[in-house]
């Protein structure tokens, strides 16, 4: 059973998409004002990101080492994170980002669906209904 803050996202791109849990957060809620949106993705080693038009700034708690599938916020780059595999500044065994970011919550499938995602593809985040 899912916790009552649980808000659902679902992410979409040309090859597929993943539907994503996202706790309730000042990151979350800012990201919430701004859904549909499209936006051009990026891939930089195993992590696909993209703008959102979205500036907020740094949560207590940010994290530069996150598991993968955990749906991070770049408060550098006001772009949503989507690691699912090492970055080229990852250590052994670890999704480093390329700064701290803002946890905003989890990817609910296979994190390795977004290999799929080739950079320049329109990615589109729209809100799920409850």
């Amino acid at each position: 059973m899912q916790a009552p803050t649980s808000i659902q996202i679902r992410i979409s791109w040309p090859a597929g998409h993943l539907d994503a849990s996202l706790d309730d957060t000042p990151t979350s809620q800012a990201l919430l004002k701004v859904l549909p949106l499209v936006s051009s993705a990026r891939t930089w080693g195993e992590e696909v990101y993209f703008d959102t038009g979205v500036s907020v700034s740094r949560e207590t708690g940010a994290r530069e080492v996150v598991e993968p599938g955990t749906v991070a916020f770049w408060t550098d780059g006001d772009a949503l994170a989507l690691p699912y595999g090492p970055t080229p500044i990852s250590r052994v065994g670890e999704c480093r980002l390329a700064g701290p970011c803002n946890v905003l919550g989890r990817l609910d499938g296979d994190p390795g669906l977004l290999a799929t995602v080739r950079d320049g593809d329109p990615v589109r985040v729209e809100l799920l209904d409850a």
